[in-house]
Parts: structure tokens; C-alpha cells; sequence
């Protein structure tokens, strides 16, 4: 096969409209509810409520403000109201997925908290729960848990639930690139004491933004709707008792997200497609797909594999900039996204772990034993193009020259 590079561009991710959500933003529009309430953002929540199998929902201007909001209302839970110049969470370690998107933990850092970094699992590419318990007997204090499903794949997000209740410790579950997907029967989203989904541009099903707390305690979703409009009191004048946000969804933004609920399934259907035809045309190359665990159902948003290491070129990569040295029958990471570059393709590298980066290196990290999972996934790992838009014939073209790689 010929490989020429696409007349367009192969996302990653990009957001699939079908013509209900201009339907819901005209709707805004003609009614005058362009603001941060209105019916669309009633359905939105009523719709996230359903599909993530919690009884209430908030909808937010994004997931990390949503983050925010859950790690917010576990530390008043846990430790009391802070002074207003202090984070619910000042001076606290908290248990957090180590390799994941920064947005994951970087709300435990806004309220003061300190991440202490679980390993990775090769199973799931999530956290392990191993790992997890280890982490309690070295730091018995910890009360929280921050727990990511990566990709759209679930990990053992019961037995991590199950380890928090026996130690006490509240969770919560980021479901931001999982909506739609379920593990056991349950929906992601649904395991955690307080739980995120995310409509971010690339994410299942978008708003181009926005986000949703999500919770089974109507006072958790009512503190949170309260912080979310900058804590305003019921008082004839601007009263505030607490700090606030400017958090709240845009009736407009709901407007696509409602409009894109009908066809989460079938984006979900699409996105397993790309997966199984990318497994289908790697089977004779050394290369592990995202594993999916028994019992899971993931939404599939993003295919990755990993590359057997004994076919691994030598890759340096420091942190700003990345070498390789190209060896006949081998590949790296590196290698594979200039050559999707090159057929403008957008792949990306795995989630750099969290205990990698700059900004959180000092903290701790807890892993099983001499291997570092996460680092070792980071290293091997390839996020493929899985725009769900993506035809077959040009997912042969990728799949082609992904192979090349290896010649």
C-alpha cells in the first residue's frame, strides 16, 4: 500500500454533532436563557444523574471545576469548615492515580492538600489496588482517595471502593473520559462517594465544555450548586459566608450536551469499532492494546497499545524534548507519532505519570515492588487516532504505517 498523507486532518478526538444540540442552543436562544440556568441545564443534570447511576447531579463549566468541588466537600466532610484563608484540605495527604491528565489531582493542591501517587496496574492501566493497600500501611492518616478510569477502560474501581471503606477513607471517582462505559453491571461514576463525568471537546459526548459533579447526598449537590454561584446567600443583598466560584454550566453549553445524550451509545459503538479493527490489524506485531479487564465495558474513547519491550529502539526522552536511535525490526513511542505526524494523524504519548512531572516530583509515590508500572506504560505507550469519524479505509492507512514502523 501507498502511503500518502490524508488531505485532512485524523484526529485524536474530535466532537461529532447531529443537529439536536443546535436544536437545544436555539431554544436557549429564542427563550432568552443564555445564562447559567435554564432547562437545558436541568435536563443535562437529570440526563447525568441517569446514565451514571447517581441519584443527583451539577452541572458545572468543566470537570476539573466539578474535581474541585468533590475534593472541596470531601475535606469539610472529613476534617470540618477550614478558616477562609486555608484549603479544606491544608497539610493532608491524599491517594491519587498516578498516571492520569494533571486535572485529576491538581484540585486536591487548590484546597492545600498534599498527593501522595499510587502505581499503576499492567491489567488496566489504572490504579492498583495492590499498590493502594500498601500505601495505608505506610500512611495510615490518609482519608481520601482519587481514583481516574483511564481512557474510557475501567480498573478494579470496586475493590479500590472496598479498601477505602475498610480504612475509612471517602472516594472519589473521576469518571471524565469513562462516560458510558461500566464495570460489573455498574456505570462509571457510580462507585465513588463523589464522582465526575466530563463533555469536554473530545471527550464521548461534549458541550465543548462542561462537566458534572455527581453524588447520592442532595446536600453534597446542594453545597455544591451554592459554591458554584460565588456562595451567595439567601439574603436581599449579596451576601457571602464562604468563598465561592464562578462554576456554574452555561444553558447554552447544555444545549449541545443534551443534544448529544441520544447518541452517547452509539458513539460508544463507533469507538469500539476503531479499537477492535486497530487489534484486528496489529495481531502480528508486538504490541498490547489497552487491556480491558473481566467484567468491564469500557466506552472505548481512546486506542492505545503498548510495544513489547524487547522490540523497544532505544528512546531517550527528557523533559522537554525526546530522541531515538532507529534499529531495524524495533520502534519506539517517538517513532510512531512522527510517522502519524507526518500522515497528518494526531497520536499523543500515554499520560506522563503524575510522580514524573516537575510539579509534583517531591511527593510521594507508592508502587509494589523495583518496577515502576506507570513509568514502564508511559515509556511503551501510544495513544492511536480514534476519532470515531474515521473510515475505515483511513484506519488501514494508520494501521499500515504503524507497521512500517517495525520494518
Amino acid at each position: 500500500m501507498e502511503i500518502k498523507p490524508f488531505s485532512k486532518r485524523i484526529y485524536l478526538a474530535s466532537p461529532t454533532m447531529h443537529g439536536e444540540e443546535l436544536k437545544y442552543m436555539k431554544e436557549a436562544f429564542d427563550t432568552n436563557w443564555m445564562s447559567t440556568i435554564g432547562e437545558n441545564i436541568n435536563a443535562v443534570e437529570k440526563l447525568a444523574s441517569e446514565y451514571s447511576g447517581k441519584k443527583y447531579a451539577v452541572g458545572l463549566s468543566s470537570c476539573t471545576s466539578a474535581l474541585h468541588l468533590c475534593v472541596k466537600l470531601a475535606g469539610e466532610r472529613l476534617y470540618g469548615r477550614p478558616a477562609v484563608s486555608h484549603g479544606a484540605l491544608e497539610g493532608k495527604r491524599v491517594f491519587c492515580s498516578d498516571m492520569t491528565f494533571a486535572a485529576t489531582l491538581n484540585p486536591v493542591s487548590y484546597e492545600g492538600g498534599i498527593p501522595i501517587f499510587i502505581d499503576t496496574e499492567e491489567d488496566s492501566w489504572n490504579m492498583s489496588p495492590e499498590a493502594l493497600e500498601k500505601a495505608f500501611s505506610l500512611y495510615p492518616d490518609v482519608k481520601l482517595v482519587v481514583f481516574a478510569e483511564l481512557y474510557g477502560f475501567p480498573g478494579r474501581v470496586d475493590e479500590i471502593k472496598d479498601i477505602c471503606k475498610r480504612h475509612g477513607a471517602l472516594l472519589i471517582e473521576d469518571a471524565a473520559e469513562a462516560h458510558g462505559a461500566t464495570y460489573k453491571g455498574s456505570p462509571c461514576g457510580s462507585f465513588g462517594d463523589l464522582s465526575v463525568v466530563s463533555y469536554n471537546g473530545n471527550k464521548i459526548i461534549t458541550g465543548s465544555t462542561g462537566g458534572a459533579l455527581l453524588s447520592n447526598d442532595k446536600a453534597d449537590a446542594d453545597k455544591a450548586r451554592k459554591w458554584s454561584t460565588q456562595a451567595r446567600e439567601p439574603a436581599p443583598w449579596y451576601q457571602h459566608e464562604e468563598i465561592g466560584y464562578n462554576y456554574r454550566m452555561s444553558n447554552v453549553v447544555a444545549g449541545v450536551i443534551r443534544g448529544q445524550y441520544p447518541h452517547l451509545k452509539e458513539h460508544i459503538e463507533q469507538k469500539k469499532a476503531v479499537y477492535e479493527r486497530y487489534k484486528a490489524g496489529f495481531k502480528d506485531l508486538p504490541v498490547e492494546m489497552n487491556p480491558i479487564l473481566e467484567g468491564a465495558c469500557p466506552n472505548y474513547w481512546l486506542s492505545g497499545f503498548t510495544i513489547d519491550e524487547r522490540y523497544m529502539c532505544k528512546q531517550d526522552r527528557g523533559d522537554l524534548t525526546v530522541t531515538y536511535e532507529k534499529e531495524t525490526g524495533k520502534t519506539c513511542p517517538t517513532e510512531i507519532l512522527e510517522t502519524l505526524e507526518k500522515l497528518n494523524a494526531e497520536g499523543r504519548p500515554i499520560w506522563k505519570p503524575m510522580h514524573m512531572q516537575p510539579t509534583y516530583r517531591n511527593h510521594g509515590f507508592v508502587s509494589l515492588g523495583e518496577k515502576d508500572v506507570g513509568a514502564d506504560i508511559f515509556n511503551r505507550g501510544v495513544c492511536l487516532p480514534s476519532d470515531n469519524k474515521m473510515t475505515e479505509i483511513e484506519q488501514n492507512v494508520i494501521i499500515e504505517a504503524v507497521k512500517n514502523c517495525f520494518r
